[in-house]
């Protein structure tokens, strides 16, 4: 179905200023049992919101087909940098919100229960809230008590029935992801005490932007946020951003502290500077969004021709990292199993899988022994560098290839 109106203003101004052709879930890697089957797909592309300069995907899919039409195979707890990343995010949180032990936090999306377990280290009371019963099974291994469901108005009245209101809720690279994103932070809202933060992060809309990186598009990423939608947006649930700053994950993040508009007497000043800096760059415009398509469809076709060549002369392809942002990548690119031999990954959880609607095989990254002279694309390119280290002692024959060199 297709919207019609802005997920943040209503407003009915909206314009098409990207579109990547028909994509599967992005999220969604496929196992044995089902690799014969064909997957849906939809239409990739996304609209500016002229009111209030919200980006967002055109066709409304289907949340309960995203995460639950087979078991969902992102983990919060999938690598070193990420377990890093989580470990000092609530350290940080615990100690400049100045949350006393007992405090209640609510983490919405909260996966395999690594973000909820590391604030339980630090005395807090938590609870997870995911979509996902094998996500959910995961966190419970880790001591995490977990609601299953997708996150709305209906699951925070039960939440408040049963806990009663949070000091802390927190909605890291999922708020991005609703259906309903207005909704969602009424509902974050009304969990809220008074004191109470909304701490959430998502890949950065101007980071994406500015770098000219397409992949953290896809239909399971719903919003495309801006500092200037954000504001809009939280403003009609009774909310206003306290602290705005971009962080090292993903290739660069956003995160945001949100309280009671009652709360925050004046808008921050960097707040606003950071909204100046969008409207500045023509992040609102759709001249912008006309010359990264261009840039984009160019180098996709340059790089293909040097990937044909390597492939004439008989050389294997070996993609690395398996991400969702991958499978943008590669269906963007055309790049199915008749090109890549393989797509390695770390994650037990993607191991033995295929890539959606590309089919590539997904094996450990010791495929890499077994090939002498190989070639090898970095999907995961936000960990670039670990990546290659990890596989310098496999194979001291690999070349690696990128579009960013055509």
């Amino acid at each position: 179905m297709q919207r019609k109106n802005c997920l943040v203003c209503d407003s009915h101004e909206l314009v098409e200023i990207i579109n990547l052709g028909s994509h599967p879930f992005a999220d969604t890697f496929v196992p044995e049992s089902k690799a014969s089957e064909a997957d849906a797909v939809y239409p990739l592309v996304c609209d500016l919101c002229k009111q209030c300069g919200h980006v967002q995907t055109r066709y409304e899919t289907d949340p309960a087909l995203r995460y639950s039409g087979v078991d969902y195979s992102y983990t919060s707890s999938n690598s070193t940098f990420a377990t890093t990343h989580w470990n000092e995010y609530a350290h940080e949180l615990t100690t400049s919100l100045k949350l006393q032990p007992g405090a209640l936090v609510i983490d919405v999306g909260s996966n395999d229960g690594y973000l909820p377990e590391q604030f339980a280290k630090q005395g807090l009371r938590v609870l997870g809230v995911d979509p996902s019963d094998y996500m959910a099974e995961l966190a419970k291994k880790r001591g995490v008590d977990t609601r299953v469901g997708l996150f709305g108005r209906e699951v925070a009245e039960q939440i408040l029935a049963t806990h009663g209101q949070a000091d802390l809720v927190t909605a890291n690279n999922v708020f991005n992801h609703a259906n309903n994103p207005l909704e969602f932070v009424k509902a974050v809202a009304a969990l809220l005490k008074p004191t109470g933060s909304f701490v959430f992060e998502q890949p950065y809309w101007l980071t994406s932007i500015e770098s000219g990186k397409f992949d953290q598009i896809y239909h399971e990423h719903v919003s495309y946020f801006s500092v200037r939608s954000l504001k809009t947006l939280l403003g009609r649930a009774g909310l206003a951003i306290k602290e705005a700053r971009v962080v090292d994950y993903h290739g660069g993040s956003l995160r945001i502290i949100a309280q009671k508009k009652e709360k925050i007497v004046q808008e921050p000043d960097h707040v606003r500077a950071m909204i100046a800096t969008e409207e500045a760059i023509g992040l609102f415009t759709s001249e912008l969004y006309a010359n990264f398509m261009h840039k984009n469809r160019v180098q996709r076709n340059r790089f293909m021709q040097r990937l044909y060549k390597l492939k004439e002369e008989g050389h294997s392809i070996i993609a690395v990292g398996a991400p969702a942002k991958g499978n943008t990548f590669l269906n963007f690119y055309g790049l199915n199993n008749t090109l890549i031999d393989y797509v390695t990954d770390s994650s037990p959880h993607k191991q033995g899988k295929y890539t959606p609607a590309t089919r590539i095989p997904i094996v450990s990254d010791d495929i890499f022994s077994k090939y002498g002279k190989v070639y090898a694309l970095v999907l995961s390119w936000n960990i670039a560098d670990q990546l290659k280290k990890a596989l310098a002692p496999l194979n001291q024959n690999i070349e690696f290839i990128s579009p960013d060199g055509c």
